[in-house]
């Protein structure tokens, strides 16, 4: 071999060993580098002056990634909203907005105020929970960034890689961006809420651009109750179209839910028949809900309403039809005449107390 040869072999060679050592230390180092740069604004939820715990989820979510996390909140007499969310652990800091203009998130003017917020922070990301509040608002904002949101995920791979299913929850789909700032919203039941206690963030008064609302709020009408909310309550009973009607719905779902101190919920098909308020909905088109116990009567499991409630701890289900496919996700099951079973049901949890 040449001398000439053999010194450029020895020279490509050395180049190679040099770049096998440093590129995993450059690559370490943009990585670091990276996520010193990474910065979270969690959009926090408030009705009248309280704080919806379900919102936190954002938070946690939050975690999965490096940076400060700060969150956001607007309303009238929203400061003291904001001091209840500066004790939620993972926050550094809580900005808020003072304005009644904002109670009812209407997005013609929360989506503008969200967005000069969002740029005067710089943040690389933006969560908000995939609640009918989010996914109202977070399109409106997406639309005025130039950027495309990514909506209901469950996992969070990296800063820039994220899991959301797609077909009612019989694939998962991997979302990988490049957007800045990135924006997400969040399926609660996947990440659980952070804890209202032991958190020390500071508060600050955000920008207000005051935009004006082509929308004005006229009412609403909202069905209420003193049993646990249903997106986050730790037991639910769900009634079906096999309940036959709005009376039989109300004369057994309610005394069961109370025997087990539980939230109520129903199939699309029985909303849709006019057996329970749509706020009650369980599935693809309503809630997802992921209770310790889900105890179902007369839903026959169809693949939407899976979609809802699939990842509940533990899943019993009363149909009299033994081939219901509600039976294939079911932990405990229960082949019989609802309007049997569920009273005696009831009547055993009541005596056991």
């Amino acid at each position: 071999m040449t001398p000439p040869l053999r010194n450029g072999l020895l020279r490509q060679a050395s180049t190679c060993l040099r770049q096998q050592r440093t590129t995993p230390v450059l690559r370490a180092s943009r990585n670091a580098t990276l996520q010193r740069l990474l910065s979270t604004l969690a959009i926090l939820e408030q009705r009248e002056g309280k704080l919806n715990m379900s919102s936190l989820a954002s938070i946690s979510a939050a975690q999965k990634l490096s940076g400060p996390i700060h969150g956001f909140v607007a309303g009238s007499n929203v400061k003291a909203v904001a001091e209840e969310a500066s004790k939620v652990e993972g926050l550094e800091k809580v900005i808020y907005v003072e304005n009644g203009d904002y109670d009812r998130g209407l997005p013609e003017n929360y989506a503008p105020l969200l967005v000069e917020n969002i740029k005067k922070g710089g943040y690389t990301h933006v969560f908000a929970g995939h609640s009918a509040f989010g996914k109202n608002l977070m399109p409106r904002v997406s639309a005025l960034l130039d950027v495309q949101q990514i909506s209901d995920i469950t996992s969070i791979e990296s800063e820039d890689t994220f899991i959301r299913p797609i077909y009612a929850g019989n694939a998962l789909l991997t979302v990988q961006s490049e957007d800045s700032p990135k924006l997400i919203t969040i399926r609660g039941t996947a990440f659980p809420a952070g804890a209202a206690e032991g958190g020390s963030a500071s508060i600050e008064e955000g920008t207000d651009p005051k935009a004006s609302c082509p929308t004005e709020w006229i009412s609403e009408d909202l069905a209420k109750s003193d049993r646990p909310d249903l997106a986050t309550a730790e037991k639910v009973v769900s009634g079906g179209r096999g309940l036959k009607s709005k009376e039989e719905f109300d004369r057994l779902m309610p005394p069961l839910a109370d025997a087990l101190g539980a939230a109520i919920g129903a199939s699309r098909a029985a909303v849709d028949s006019g057996f329970a308020d749509n706020s009650l909905q369980v599935g693809q088109t309503g809630k997802n809900v992921a209770p310790q116990l889900y105890l179902c009567a007369g839903i026959s499991g169809a693949i939407q309403h899976l979609a809802g409630m699939k990842d509940s701890k533990v899943i019993a289900a009363i149909n009299k039809d033994e081939d219901a496919p509600i039976f294939q996700v079911a932990d405990v099951g229960l082949v019989g005449d609802l309007f049997e079973k569920v009273p005696e049901l009831t009547e055993k949890l009541n005596a056991a107390k």
